[in-house]
Formats: C-alpha cells, sequence, structure tokens
C-alpha cells in the first residue's frame, strides 16, 4: 500500500467534489492507498442517478482497478450476482444488447433484429444497476477505507493560491486540500470558474432526451411473440432493449428480469436528434414521450399502461464538452467534463477508465508534491478522445437508423471493437498480474486511438473511421443506405483481423448468438489463421475463461 499523509491535519491531499459513482470510486481507491481524502457533495444519499446499463469492458476495467489499487468491493460491483448479494436485490441482469427497428406507422418488421448476446458459458451477466443503491454502496466503501466526508455542501468558490485549494460553501464552511477533482457532473463548479465549456459543444452529434422510472412496463418479450425463427436465442427483456427509429431510440432497463430482484421498477428513456424532433412550446415532458411512442404502434405496446414513480425528466441538447479536463491542481472527471448520449452504454465505461489513469497520477504527485497540469496531460488526452470516439460512433449509429442495412453493419464493426477491446484488456490485466509489470496496463493509456475500445489495433481503426465516412455519405446523400452497407460488408469480409463463423461478417444472421459450437469454430478459425494480436487476444481469453472456470469462478 501506498504510504501518503498530508503536512497538515486539517489539509486534505485531495479533495472531491461529488459522491456518486466517479466521485467515491476515486475516494476509495486514494484512501485505501494512504491519501487524506474529502468527500463534498451538494445532496445525501440515496441519489437518484441514471446511467444504468454496464457492459463488460466496463467489467474488466472495474477487476483490475479492484486488484491494482487493493479495493476489493469494485470486483464486487462488476457482476450482477455481485450487486445483488452485496449491494442491494434491486438490480437487474443484463446478458445481451437487443435492437429493434422501427418504421412510423408501422408495425415491427422481424426482419430488422440485431442482438448480440453475451458467451454466457465464459462471462457473468453485467447488471442493470440501480444507481441510487450502488453510489451508495460506494460511497459506504470510500468512508470505509478512511473518507472524510460533508454532504449537502453547496460548493460557492474554488479559490487557488499556488500551494492549495479552498473549497467554500454558501454559508462560509471551507476546507483546504492540495489537489480538487471535480466529480459533480454537468453543472461543475471547475468548469464555471475556469469558463471550460465550448459554446458550441464540438461534438458532431445532437441529442436530447425524457426519461423515468416506471412500474408495470410490459415485458418485450410478451409484446413481440414471435416465431421460433423469428425469436432471439435468449429473452429480450434480459438485456437492454432498444427500439431504434430514424434519428432517435427508445431504452428498456429491467430491473425485474431476474428471480432474484426485489425491484419491481423498469427504467424506461427517449433520446433523440432535436434537429429533427425539436422541443415544442407548452409541451410537458410526458405529452412529448407519448407523442414519439404513438408514432410507432408496436413502442406504443411497449410502453402501454405503464405508471411512472418520479417526475419525468427532460433535456435540451445533452452534449457538452470542455476545453481542458485538467489543470495545476484540479481535474474535471467523467461527467462534470463531458457527456455525449447513453447509446451503447458508454458513460459508465468512460467513466472506470478515466478514474483508473487518474488514480495512480494523484498518488504519485501527492508523493512528489507536484500537481502540476503537466503531469496530468496523459488524463486529459485519454478523456478528450475517449468522449469524441464515442462521438463518432453515436453519430454515425443515429445516421443508420433510418437503413437497416446499414445499422446492421454498424452494429457489427461496433460490437466486435467492443469484444476485441475487452479481450485485449483482459490480456493486459493478466499480463500484469502474473509478471507485476504495470507497463502492460500503461500500453494500453499510451496507444494509437484511445477513444475507441479496441485502441491498440490500427486495422480496426481504420475500419471504424471507413464506418463513419460512411454513414456521413449516407447522411449527405452521396450514397444509398445500401451502397453503404456493401461498402462496409466488404471491408468486414477482406479484413484478417475480424473472426469467421461468430456471425459479424454475415448480413443476414440478425442474432449474434455465440454457442458453444460457433465459438469453438471461431477458435479454431483463431488458431488456425488470424493474425498473431488476433490469435493471442482471443486463445488467451479461452484459456483464462477455461482456468476460471475449473476454479468455480469466472472471468468478468
Amino acid at each position: 500500500m501506498h504510504s501518503i499523509g498530508s503536512s497538515r491535519q486539517d489539509v486534505y491531499d485531495v479533495a472531491i467534489l461529488g459522491s456518486g459513482f466517479a466521485g467515491s470510486m476515486l475516494g476509495a481507491i486514494l484512501a485505501r492507498q494512504g491519501a487524506s481524502v474529502m468527500l463534498l457533495d451538494s445532496k445525501s444519499h440515496p441519489k437518484f442517478a441514471i446511467g444504468e446499463s454496464t457492459i463488460p469492458n466496463m467489467l474488466v476495467t472495474l477487476r483490475t482497478m479492484a486488484l491494482r489499487y487493493d479495493v476489493p468491493e469494485l470486483m464486487t460491483v462488476s457482476t450482477f450476482t455481485g450487486c445483488q448479494k452485496a449491494v442491494s436485490a434491486n438490480h437487474g441482469q443484463k446478458i445481451h444488447f437487443g435492437f429493434l427497428n422501427h418504421q412510423e406507422g408501422q408495425p415491427q418488421d422481424p426482419r430488422q433484429l440485431t442482438m448480440f448476446n453475451f458467451p454466457k458459458m465464459l462471462l457473468h451477466p453485467a447488471a442493470h444497476m440501480m444507481r441510487q443503491d450502488v453510489d451508495a454502496y460506494l460511497y459506504n466503501v470510500a468512508i470505509k477505507y478512511g473518507c472524510a466526508t460533508r454532504t449537502n455542501f453547496h460548493a460557492e468558490d474554488v479559490d487557488f493560491d499556488g500551494s492549495g485549494v479552498t473549497i467554500t460553501s454558501a454559508t462560509g464552511d471551507h476546507f483546504r486540500a492540495r489537489y480538487v477533482v471535480d466529480a459533480s457532473g454537468y453543472r461543475s463548479p471547475l468548469a464555471e470558474k475556469f469558463q471550460l465549456r465550448e459554446d458550441p459543444p464540438r461534438y458532431k452529434h445532437h441529442s436530447r432526451a425524457i426519461w423515468n422510472h416506471f412500474l408495470g412496463v410490459p415485458k418485450t418479450d410478451d409484446v413481440f411473440r414471435r416465431t421460433k425463427e423469428d425469436s432471439p436465442p435468449v429473452r429480450w427483456y434480459d438485456g437492454t432493449v432498444h427500439h431504434l427509429f430514424d434519428k432517435g431510440w427508445f431504452w428498456v432497463i429491467g430491473f425485474d428480469n431476474h428471480e432474484s430482484s426485489r425491484n419491481p421498477l423498469c427504467s424506461v428513456g427517449l433520446t433523440l436528434d432535436p434537429r429533427a424532433y425539436p422541443k415544442r412550446p407548452g409541451v410537458t415532458a410526458e405529452e412529448d414521450f407519448w407523442e414519439h411512442a404513438n408514432r410507432f404502434p408496436d413502442i406504443a405496446r411497449q410502453f402501454e399502461g405503464m405508471k411512472p414513480v418520479r417526475e419525468w425528466v427532460s433535456t435540451d441538447r445533452l452534449q457538452y464538452s470542455s476545453t481542458q479536463t485538467v489543470g495545476d491542481r484540479w481535474a474535471l472527471l467523467a461527467h462534470a467534463a463531458a457527456f455525449i448520449d447513453p447509446l451503447f452504454s458508454r458513460g459508465l465505461h468512460n467513466t472506470c477508465e478515466a478514474v483508473n489513469v487518474l488514480a495512480w497520477r494523484i498518488l504519485r504527485a501527492v508523493d512528489d508534491d507536484d500537481f502540476s497540469a503537466e503531469r496530468f496531460e496523459g488524463v486529459n488526452h485519454r478523456q478528450q478522445s475517449l468522449f469524441d470516439g464515442n462521438d463518432k460512433l453515436v453519430a454515425a449509429a443515429y445516421q443508420s437508423f433510418s437503413n437497416h442495412a446499414l445499422w446492421s453493419a454498424v452494429f457489427r464493426i461496433w460490437a466486435w471493437g467492443s469484444n476485441a477491446g475487452t479481450f485485449r484488456a483482459l490480456e493486459a490485466s493478466r499480463l500484469w498480474r502474473k509478471t507485476g509489470d504495470l507497463g502492460h496496463l500503461l500500453e494500453l493509456e499510451e496507444c494509437k486511438n484511445p477513444g475507441l475500445h479496441w485502441s491498440d489495433h490500427e486495422g480496426y481503426g481504420d475500419l471504424f473511421n471507413l464506418m463513419v465516412e460512411q454513414c456521413d455519405a449516407y447522411a449527405q446523400g452521396r450514397v444509398t443506405g445500401q451502397q453503404a452497407a456493401d461498402t462496409l460488408y466488404s471491408a468486414l469480409e477482406e479484413s484478417p483481423f475480424v473472426p469467421r463463423h461468430w456471425g459479424w461478417t454475415e448480413p443476414n444472421l440478425r442474432f449474434i448468438n455465440p454457442t458453444p459450437k460457433r465459438l469453438a469454430k471461431t477458435m479454431y478459425w483463431a488458431a488456425t489463421k488470424a493474425q498473431p494480436d488476433v490469435r493471442r487476444i482471443m486463445l488467451g481469453f479461452l484459456r483464462e475463461s477455461t482456468r476460471e472456470m475449473v476454479r468455480g469462478r469466472r472471468v468478468l
């Protein structure tokens, strides 16, 4: 463990504004490693929070941080089972990403379905997190490891005097620290103080959102009763359901989709491009939601009879960005820095990545008493790259929603990159655990495409950029959706780093379902025909998974 102490008892090494998922996780890590930490929050737990869907990439990062920083509770929240047993019985499971395309006024076409089902024989199920419970759990973990806390503290001023930072509340209370991390979200005091927000945001993507938690949401599988051929290999409701339409989508995130859950709620939301669907004066959030749901008969049936349990939330444009996320003695973390869109569930993953690259730098800075911005430029580069990469991905996806063939190709490029990125992160973590050499982890911080899941593979970076270019060409009317899809499928077929037999190169395969038979064929391809780097990460993942299953555990 790191041995760190502040020079004076009333001066903390680090003050963190915001005790949600990001702030409490960072606080727990720093305090566990010996830093003196003050967690400040304008509210108190439990706090309602959105961003409930997890992904395998995020779970790898959580498990790596749990071992790297000796915080086993991060291992706990990396699985659905851990969340249910240690946090609360209020979470849902997530075993797939499922998508249904819709056209206005028409029944949903069963030919326009896509799903990626996680390989359950190798991975723990991810969770639909009941965020108020998880955030409160991590907050208490931070306290357990020594964080001082203050709730209902409204930061009125953050003053930098060269030797430290003074945070003062509206009532005149103040705390002193050597470094401050702002993890408070959109209304960031530091972003306001340093005028960091870009106006307009630099991002290409535009969306606004409406959401709530509900009782009585019809199960997706009951709404869409289909033939066996048109039904997915697992229940729709057992994962995150996305109802797609031109320039928008609805989400369905069930907390009640597992027998162990005691939570009757379901998270439902809508995001859509405000340039196509602007907010209209005098229309309530609820009216706005139903106006769009009722345009699609089967989406309306998905939500028939549901009852909201909170006030509706409606936003203007979701996207915001910052010119810089670090400076002398300060950092903006996660959603205090920027936000893109909930599509693809990147928010929590990006948060974990940012915490991972920030924590070790803070610990070294405390040791060296050097909190200059230069030492943290890697954090700025990683965070800005994650936001920019997510912006390109989400913008391309929204452009593709109106053409199912194109969306199907985008779906495959995203999903394989996400899988490969998970395999690569597992490899780095495994090699670090085996050798003790942190260089294996740092390689993924110093890669060519830090904004992508598969961040250190040049070929995949080129394929991703081709996807963005083709979706732009389709949106601008320079090619048809089918032409863009054909270009991308040709690229998938010609890319030696895209596995065969799994389904990534098969345009007519609606459900990507890694059955034992398909996995065996894919792993044989990896062993005999794959490029060395692809062979290495895929077979390494298989070997690690097999060993873990023999021991009674799974990799994720």
